[in-house]
């Protein structure tokens, strides 16, 4: 379950990704159209691929954390709800021993 919740939510990672690259190209276009020398297109060029690469850098965050949420729920399946290492190991006091006694008697019945 968690594995396609992880996938599903990635796809959604992906597509938002698409949909900001093609508002930065369009951005791009404008600003082309705009632009009355060879230095301003080539500015507009290079905010596109910073655009894209920011865009693509929270894909990969967005990918690590859903990966992460689907570990830390494997985990919490695997050993309980409660966090490693929250509390004290408990020891269990025992007087008796744990293996029966046998009491044996010194007078002969014979």
């Amino acid at each position: 379950m968690q594995t396609a919740k992880e996938k599903i939510k990635n796809m959604l990672s992906a597509a938002k990704v698409h949909v900001t690259m093609c508002k930065a190209m369009a951005e791009e276009k404008a600003e082309k159209a705009a632009a009355r020398t060879k230095e301003e297109k080539e500015m507009a060029r290079q905010r596109r691929k910073a655009k894209e690469a920011k865009a693509m850098m929270e894909l990969h965050n967005a990918k690590a954390n859903h990966a992460a949420q689907k570990f830390k729920a494997k985990q919490l399946r695997l050993y309980g709800h409660q966090p490693v290492g929250t509390t004290a190991p408990t020891a269990v006091a025992t007087t008796a021993p744990p293996y029966p006694v046998e009491v044996h008697d010194t007078v002969s019945k014979y």
